[in-house]
């Protein structure tokens, strides 16, 4: 992390300062024409119009003061002030041209502090379900002459009763404590430890802010080293997600891409669930909240719907990762559901198209491919910066328009995951789910399986196989010919579909099925 961005992240109170007037308006995105050159940073948030809505630069260039407002203050061409573009996250209506433009001097961030965990935010981090300011229970884990390195825990919030919240040193903070405040309630924002380090003191509370947009630092990646267990009895045994991998789920409308991410979400051994719904609509984000319950105590829930500006949309996705992120440093293994990640991408699109950039393929901006691929890999299993070991495992949906799996979000996902579990509507329209295709799904997570289970596996997909070729005969031949062995495992291959693959999300029983339990049904099989 260079410098500047370690003071935007420190100085989250930067005062706001009038920077410009807005000279044009295109839906989110506005054009302002600043008092004087380099006063906006390419990344940096302000304050559009007296509303003072959140918006974020993403162009600048320099003109000539007088070649746009028609005045004298140009010199010799030389140019005196910055063109901005600005990407509004809230809606434009009623704004008008000449409003001025504040900026805050930091980039768009998330409020790294307690109180994420059993809430809903919108896709810009502001919480949705009666905010306010509440005090916490904090115990000090520190005390006066205490020497902190990097990222160093400090301070411990039971968040819920399943998550504690570690209060961290922000990132490129140490130091030797010459304060803290006793155990006791307290807010986030009242200051509770002083350090110095050097000639500078520093005094610091349970929140800080991070950069959405930048990976929090690491000390090293690790391989996969076990499974992500969901009781999702087509996922844990025939194509798993390793704890820190990456997995994609296609499907057309009504194929079960939420319901399935729902089961995942409910019945995985993961810490901490980070679930963003990009551009869903309303009534599917009301059913998440229905139907976790209980499992809220866990779970950060980002909503975005579609009929929130584009802008907050396209910037919800690294929302959710910033979160899921700085749990991950606390020592906890999350997992983050993006549904869906084809949302994102035509927000992506149309921001695209209102700033004239040249398009790709379909309409995408030319580095969608780029985008992804710096999606993923904000995913895997870590060594962190303060010697604790955590991961974030993403779990994306893609939503293929006319399930055409050839179009460029889900050719360019299929890069950079490792499980890939194709939805197929034949079989969502058959009533069965989950209606995971296993002659089109994979994963590369085998050989995290147990022996047992990976011999098991390769003789059910060869029973399945072989009735897909059984069934191809039929169709041409008829069933009359059929011998007792090919008519044996159609019978096989019937009960593994009907009882196996199977399964029922409402069903508590049938819900979720253990890993052991999982074993000896295929065994049954063979």
């Amino acid at each position: 992390m260079n410098g500047l961005v370690a003071i935007l992240v420190i100085n989250d109170k930067s005062a706001d300062k009038q920077s410009g007037v807005i000279m044009g308006i295109d839906g989110p995105v506005v054009r302002v024409i600043t008092d004087k050159i380099g006063i906006f940073a390419v990344g940096e948030i302000v304050h559009v119009g007296a509303r003072a809505m959140m918006g974020e630069v993403i162009s600048l260039r320099s003109v000539e003061g007088d070649a746009i407002v028609g005045h004298d203050s140009a010199q010799n061409g030389v140019a005196d002030k910055d063109e901005a573009v600005v990407q509004v996250f809230e809606d434009t209506t009623g704004l008008y041209v000449g409003e001025p433009v504040h900026g805050t001097g930091r980039p768009l961030s998330v409020r790294i502090a307690p109180g994420w965990v059993g809430h809903v935010f919108d896709g810009i981090g502001r919480r949705l379900d009666a905010p306010g300011e509440k005090k916490w229970n904090v115990h000090i884990c520190v005390k006066p002459g205490d020497s902190l390195d990097h990222h160093a825990e400090w301070a411990h919030v039971h968040e819920t009763e399943a998550v504690i919240f570690k209060a961290m040193l922000p990132p490129n903070i140490c130091g030797v404590v010459l304060e803290c405040a006793p155990d006791g309630e307290y807010s986030d924002t009242e200051p509770l430890l002083v350090l110095q380090h050097g000639d500078e003191r520093h005094v610091l509370s349970l929140a800080h802010f991070y950069p959405v947009r930048i990976p929090r630092p690491i000390c090293h990646r690790l391989p996969p080293e076990r499974l992500l267990t969901t009781g999702v009895r087509v996922v844990d045994s025939l194509f798993p997600v390793a704890m820190g991998g990456v997995a994609a789920m296609p499907g057309g409308f009504g194929t079960g891409k939420t319901m399935l991410q729902h089961a995942i979400a409910k019945g995985c051994d993961a810490d901490l669930i980070v679930y963003i719904g990009c551009g869903e609509r309303g009534n599917e984000m009301a059913a998440v909240l229905e139907d976790f319950g209980t499992l809220m105590s866990r779970m950060v829930l980002i909503a975005n719907t579609s009929d929130m500006p584009v802008a907050a949309r396209e910037a919800s996705i690294f929302t959710g990762l910033a979160v899921a992120e700085a749990y991950r440093d606390m020592g906890y293994n999350v997992a983050v559901m993006a549904d869906s990640t084809s949302r994102w991408a035509e927000a992506s699109r149309e921001l695209s198209a209102r700033l004239q950039e040249i398009p790709a393929e379909e309409g995408y901006p030319a580095d969608l491919a780029a985008r992804l691929a710096a999606f993923y890999a904000r995913a895997g299993a870590v060594v962190n910066v303060n010697g604790t070991r955590g991961s974030v495992t993403l779990i994306g949906a893609v939503s293929p328009q006319g399930v055409d799996f050839s179009e460029p979000v889900t050719v360019y996902t299929k890069r950079y995951v490792r499980t890939f579990w194709a939805l197929d509507k034949r079989l969502a329209y058959a009533r069965h789910y989950p209606a995971v295709d296993w002659l089109a799904s994979y994963s590369d997570y085998i050989d995290l399986l147990p022996p047992e289970t990976v011999r098991l596996r390769a003789r059910l997909l060869d029973i399945l196989l072989e009735e897909a070729r059984i069934i191809e005969i039929v169709k041409l031949l008829g069933s009359q010919d059929l011998s007792d062995a090919q008519r044996d495992t159609l019978r096989a291959a019937k009960e593994i579909r009907e009882i196996f693959l199977q399964q029922n999300t409402f069903d508590p029983v049938d819900a979720y099925t253990p890993p052991q339990l999982q074993a000896q049904m295929m065994a049954h099989y063979i």
